[in-house]
């Protein structure tokens, strides 16, 4: 049984939503976002990525987590966000070109999390989840949603699509061309009814966000400890999600590059690939078009690889995704890759980066090889997730991604 519960979010006063909105902290660089928050001084990268208020040469974190609370605590006082008077759900619709996601802001139980309700399929790095734990923990606030996806149900998207029929509180379209709408759900019996039918569920899994969800649980320990008269009705135990039903989510390709080929010219490479590939040259559609094909692309030119064995992997459902092929078969014995999560060899690039992208990695000197992938799909990671395993690193990508700062979830 899902339990889904409203909560009073911080959100962006109506005429500042479209500046306050911003990519998520895991998505861009602090480059990047101090060249955003530069021309705007609102948005909400100066909360998730506060490292853009100092100076290049190096600052101490605990530093840069301070000033995220102060930063997120003045665009309160300056009415920038404000925080709703009683709880609610919110709906939040995305479109990019001529696909729609819509799904429902909403907390769920740290408990749940714990148990199992909730469903993992990847693992966290230890220092990426230290990072938002000590971020969740000072600004006092969850400041990203994490993205859940649920086995599509029909009567909750029909108390979804009556919502959507009704004025957004929020509607723009960001620079990237997606678009953002939200609605406010307010009415007691409304919000009653989500819950029931929420409840019927069996499980909720987590699509995007593993980091955000271990660290808020994480902070939820802590806090546990810390507070003598924990009573379990508190903030700190919600996490704040987005839930999408499952056959709305769009699910792209996550890409590879490779530094080097580890001490190997390009002709014994080759020689090594064909022992465990079966090769074609001239590939130029350069985006595999089924499962178990790669683009591999290296010297300006584009090759298709397919696995020689017809089951690699035998029953076990990670063995077969086509990350893992390719980790089992090429990256780990030809290149040396043995844990991608923390290899500097390997870089990942999402597919709305396209086959362009990757081309340009390689002709810049700085890569020797680019590898793009056919996407896994939402049955796969559903079915992984069922039986409790986890899936490689970087095997999905998920555009649109929910943008942050039209929601934060305050701890107290």
């Amino acid at each position: 049984m899902v339990a889904v519960t409203p909560f009073r979010a911080v959100r962006p006063a109506k005429k500042y939503v479209k500046d306050v909105a911003s990519y998520p902290y895991d998505v861009i660089d602090s480059r990047e976002a101090k060249m955003l928050t530069r021309e705007n001084a609102k948005s909400f990268l100066r909360i998730v990525k506060s490292e853009v208020d100092f100076p290049d040469n190096g600052v101490c974190h605990e530093d840069v987590y301070e000033k995220a609370r102060e930063n997120l605590y003045d665009f309160m006082d300056r009415g920038i966000l404000f925080q709703d008077e009683k709880r609610c759900f919110y709906i939040y619709r995305q479109k990019m070109g001529d696909h729609a996601q819509c799904g429902m802001v909403a907390c769920v139980s740290e408990a749940d999390y714990e148990s199992g309700v909730i469903k993992r399929h990847e693992s966290t790095r230890k220092d990426k989840e230290v990072d938002r734990t000590r971020h969740i923990d000072r600004v006092n606030a969850q400041t990203g949603l994490v993205f859940l996806t649920h086995k599509a149900s029909r009567t909750i998207d029909m108390e979804i699509n009556n919502i959507v029929k009704g004025s957004p509180e929020y509607d723009f379209t960001a620079d990237d061309g997606i678009s953002h709408s939200v609605w406010v759900v307010k009415e007691e019996n409304l919000i009653e009814r989500i819950k029931q039918e929420f409840g019927k569920l069996d499980s909720l899994y987590i699509a995007d966000g593993h980091h955000r969800a271990a660290s808020a649980a994480a902070v939820a320990k802590m806090r546990r400890e810390r507070n003598k008269n924990h009573d379990g009705k508190e903030e700190y135990n919600d996490i704040m999600v987005m839930i999408c039903p499952h056959d709305q989510l769009n699910v792209m390709d996550y890409n590879r590059v490779v530094r080097d080929l580890d001490g190997l010219d390009e002709e014994e490479f080759i020689r090594r690939v064909r022992e465990r590939f079966i090769l074609s040259d001239d590939f130029n559609e350069r985006s595999p078009q089924r499962r178990g094909e790669f683009g591999m692309y290296m010297g300006g030119v584009w090759r298709s690889l397919r696995a020689v064995e017809e089951n690699i992997g035998g029953n076990d459902p990670v063995g077969l995704l086509d990350v893992s092929i390719l980790q089992d078969r090429l990256l780990r014995p030809v290149l040396g890759i043995d844990d991608p999560r923390t290899d500097d060899r390997i870089l990942f690039v999402g597919g709305t980066r396209g086959m362009d992208e990757l081309e340009r990695f390689v002709d810049s000197g700085k890569y020797a090889v680019a590898f793009s992938m056919y996407p896994t799909s939402m049955n796969q990671l559903m079915d992984i997730s069922d039986m409790g395993k986890i899936m490689p690193p970087k095997s999905t990508w998920f555009e649109p991604k929910p943008r942050s700062g039209i929601f934060v979830h305050l701890l107290d």
